[in-house]
């Protein structure tokens, strides 16, 4: 079980809201998402309502401002809970994904297991077109280094 706070100003001011679980709406508690604390877990939090828009993965830390969580904007809906074999671990319980280089699962690239930081240097290739998750929860960012989208 996870533990994420939500404050409407920076710096952890202002109203604010605490989950331990998933929160479809945070809309009811908090108008606006300026800073963030996440004490346990990692979380995923989504701009628009109904798991829409941009998509931001908090691992445990502080965040006094969205800038630093690289956040477009302070609107945050919906935020889910992505849960860990131990919470010191940054290891997830089991995953396995298969990535393709072309639209409805053609041409296999290659099936992961672990953490890949650049998908171009290990598969030498620049696009991925379709994937099938098999176990586990996986973020998949747009640059190397988990950087971008």
């Amino acid at each position: 079980m996870g533990k994420i706070t939500v404050y409407e100003d920076w710096g952890f001011q202002g109203r604010c809201y605490e989950c331990s679980s998933d929160c479809p709406n945070l809309q009811p508690y908090v108008s606006r998402c300026n800073s963030i604390r996440v004490d346990s877990s990692c979380w995923m939090l989504y701009e628009r309502p109904n798991y829409q828009g941009h998509q931001y993965f908090l691992w445990r830390g502080d965040y006094p401002n969205y800038q630093q969580w690289m956040g477009l904007n302070d609107s945050v809906h919906p935020c889910h809970t992505i849960p860990y074999m131990s919470l010191s671990s940054t290891r997830l319980i089991s995953h396995r994904i298969k990535l393709y280089e072309r639209h409805g699962y053609g041409g296999l690239v290659s099936e992961l297991t672990e953490d890949c930081s650049c998908m171009h240097d290990h598969f030498q290739l620049n696009e991925l077109h379709s994937l099938h998750m098999l176990e586990g929860w996986w973020v998949l960012c747009e640059m190397p280094n988990y950087q971008g989208w």
